[in-house]
Order: structure tokens, then sequence, then C-alpha cells
């Protein structure tokens, strides 16, 4: 649970206070080359999921990212891998960075959209939090290929 926690943590802080520097910093439709033209910072303010779709949907993607987010806290408790733990503080930091955005960001309460500022050629525009929850995915497909169980144990093969 220790591990789950701080790596949770550590993604939830890195990500609020890269989109407060990014808001601070950066002006709209104004990118700025990082390093060449492989990463610029870009900022936008997207109401909707990844590439900006279901834009009118807000309300539901932050509830489905609380449910997801309620369901990895309850999950962790059998936790007894750490490459589990950190697939799941991954993707528990970054689903709560993303859910603090559209609840407490402009225009309003559930309707917030998400401050997105890191750019890569042929992508769409993305943050910190994002970030966590695509390398949760990988890393929660390399332990169940593994036949790792959530408690460390290994499946038995046949």
């Amino acid at each position: 649970m220790g591990l789950f926690g701080a790596v949770g943590l550590v993604i939830l802080l890195l990500d609020q206070v890269t989109k407060a520097l990014a808001l601070a910093h950066l002006t709209p439709g104004e990118p700025v080359n990082v390093v060449g033209s492989l990463l610029k910072f870009n900022l936008i303010r997207n109401p909707g999921a990844a590439f900006s779709l279901g834009t009118g949907y807000t309300p539901y993607i932050s509830a489905i990212q609380i449910i997801v987010a309620i369901g990895v806290v309850y999950l962790s408790r059998r936790l007894g891998s750490a490459g589990w733990a950190v697939a799941f503080g991954l993707l528990f930091g970054g689903a709560v960075g993303n859910i603090i955005d559209r609840i407490f960001r402009e225009p309003s309460a559930f309707h917030g959209h998400v401050v997105d500022f890191l750019q890569t050629p042929h992508w769409a525009i993305f943050n910190v939090a994002d970030m966590a929850v695509t390398s949760a995915a990988i890393l929660l497909v390399i332990q169940t290929l593994r036949g790792v169980k959530l408690d460390g144990t290994r499946e038995q093969q046949k």
C-alpha cells in the first residue's frame, strides 16, 4: 500500500505543479519549442478526453474517472507486487490529476477543462496525468502477460 500511495501522490503533485507552471508561463496559441520539433509546450484547455473526443460528455468522463479512482483504491488493498503497486499508483495519480481539473477548473464544476501542454509530432497535446495513465496501462498489460497476480503470486502454467 505504501508504494502505491507514494507513486500516486508523486504523480498527482507533478501533474498539478506542471499544470500550474504551464498556466503561469504559457500562452494559448503560442507554442514553445523545447526539443526542436520533437517536444513543444503548447497550452490548451481540453473539454473532452484524449484527442478532444467527447467534448460534450465531460460530466460522464468525470464520473468514469472517479469510479476508476475508487476502484483502484479498493483493489490496492490486495496488492502484493511492486509492479502492480506502481501501475495502480500511476493510474490513481493520473486519474485524480485530471479529475481535479474537471471538477475545479472553468467553466464550471464537472464541466472543467483539463490543462494540456505537452506536444509531440503527430499526437494529441497531453499532460503528466495522461502520461501516467498511459504508462499504467502498459504496466498492467506487462504484469498480466507475466502472469503476476495482484497479490504477487504467479499464475500456474498448465
